[in-house]
């Protein structure tokens, strides 16, 4: 039998084993979510709304036990852990409020008495999520497909199993039906089966590109829908009327929350030439003012990498990349000591090509390319294989302007890229496919049945 083994990575120490799911219990779970689906799709808006509310209420009241299961499992530091808690409970606060107002019928007009579109539920669903953002990543799959008549099946990474129980503890001391949301501590080869099962009629993934292809491909070959949320290699453009001190700052925070572990962090940072070095100098100072330490210390800004080989990778693409001409102008050195640690590192000179720059770095690493307009800093930006996130510093009507010539799911004009209840979040080209969150997102995992009524008016 395998095991889920959680590291904490300021330590190095195992925290956690738990047995992975045998086949028997996996079945178990699904049988569960099928029977609680007979019942749960047939219960009203106000029913489901009543549940999340009770489970988000769970979750503020006992923050302080929840939080920190996150920072020991995956090093994110304590601030951040209660605030992704908060905003768990938030996704749930909004999807209870808002998501009959965003499933409403749409009345049509056609040759008939009466047509329209109604938005049904399709069956359990199977959420399979990443170690970074362990509580938010799982409302935001699990919130709008509860609340649109769903029930909800998580396989949670392996690295974090302490997190994913915590959270079905929470549904079942919320009170919530027996079946509607489950963790399944399975195994990475048991997920296949999982997804082939035919009481799983769809499927969430947010993880890496290269492993959400393998489950685009499996769900494909199903018939099943899948939403896909994966890397990016966002570009956050500085042109030269922006404003800098404040580009900076923003950028800065950008770049290092989650200890720059964020699918949707700016990566490629790409200033006009006329304003490079003094924007450089800008973004220094901000880096240069971080506190990296324990996450349990409420001073600590950038907590630990999550495990020894993503270090040893992102450090790989800093030493490939100042190998290839980039100048390390902080940080970039392997510190001694226990812990998963990476010192805030800044690399300026970056060119198309560098390993920074074609590929996603996971960790507190900012890259900063020259363009010389701009047109350029637009061709630098769209010189990617992924498309998830972008941010553009300049006016605002100039921002509004470049935006749709930007090729990325959403963009920030003049602010931070981030994910929100109330906005539809998600990619394009290797970044996936399919929205989440916002009045999108609750419509990827629904019927959209058309329904006419006669007789025919002529």
């Amino acid at each position: 039998m395998s095991i889920l083994r959680a590291t904490d990575p300021t330590t190095e120490q195992v925290v956690r084993e738990v047995p992975a799911a045998t086949a028997e219990q996996i079945d178990a779970a699904l049988a569960r979510a099928d029977a609680a689906y007979a019942s749960w799709r047939s219960t009203s808006f106000a029913h489901r709304a009543e549940v999340l509310r009770a489970v988000a209420a769970h979750l503020r009241e006992h923050v302080e036990e929840l939080a920190p299961v996150m920072t020991e499992e995956m090093g994110k530091p304590l601030t951040e852990a209660r605030g992704e808690v908060n905003k768990s409970a938030w996704a749930a606060e909004h999807y209870a409020e808002h998501a009959e107002a965003y499933l409403a019928a749409e009345h049509l007009p056609s040759d008939a008495t009466s047509s329209y579109v109604q938005y049904l539920p399709l069956g359990p669903v199977l959420g399979i999520l990443p170690w970074n953002a362990p509580f938010w990543i799982a409302f935001r799959f699990c919130a709008p497909a509860l609340m649109a008549g769903n029930t909800c099946v998580m396989k949670h990474d392996p690295h974090v199993p302490g997190c994913a129980t915590a959270l079905e503890e929470a549904f079942r001391a919320a009170g919530a039906p027996e079946g509607i949301f489950q963790a399944v501590h399975a195994a990475t080869e048991d997920v296949e089966g999982m997804i082939r099962d035919a009481r799983i009629r769809a499927v969430s993934f947010t993880g890496s590109d290269r492993a959400g292809a393998a489950v685009a491909a499996v769900a494909g070959s199903e018939v099943k829908p899948t939403v896909l949320e994966l890397g990016g290699s966002d570009p956050c453009l500085v042109l030269a009327d922006a404003d800098l001190r404040r580009a900076a700052e923003v950028t800065a925070l950008s770049r290092i929350i989650n200890a720059g572990q964020s699918c949707i962090a700016a990566k490629r940072v790409i200033v006009e030439r006329s304003v490079h070095d003094e924007f450089v100098a800008l973004l220094r100072a901000q880096l240069e003012a971080l506190v990296v330490g324990d996450p349990r210390q409420e001073s600590t800004q950038i907590g630990p990498i999550a495990r020894a080989e993503l270090r040893e990778n992102l450090h790989r693409q800093v030493v490939e990349s100042v190998a290839a001409g980039a100048t390390c102008e902080l940080g970039g050195q392997l510190p001694e000591g226990p812990g998963y640690f990476y010192p805030v590192t800044l690399l300026t000179g970056v060119e198309p090509g560098m390993s920074v720059c074609v590929e996603e770095t996971f960790g507190p690493v900012a890259v900063v390319m020259a363009a010389d307009d701009a047109e350029h800093a637009l061709a630098l930006a769209n010189d990617t294989v992924y498309g998830l996130g972008a941010s553009v510093w300049t006016s605002a009507e100039r921002g509004e302007q470049l935006a749709p010539r930007i090729e990325s799911g959403q963009v920030a004009v003049n602010g931070i890229v981030k994910s929100d209840p109330r906005l539809p979040s998600g990619g394009i080209n290797r970044s996936g496919y399919g929205r989440e969150l916002g009045p999108h997102g609750i419509r990827e995992f629904v019927n959209a049945q058309q329904v006419w009524v006669g007789p025919a008016t002529g």
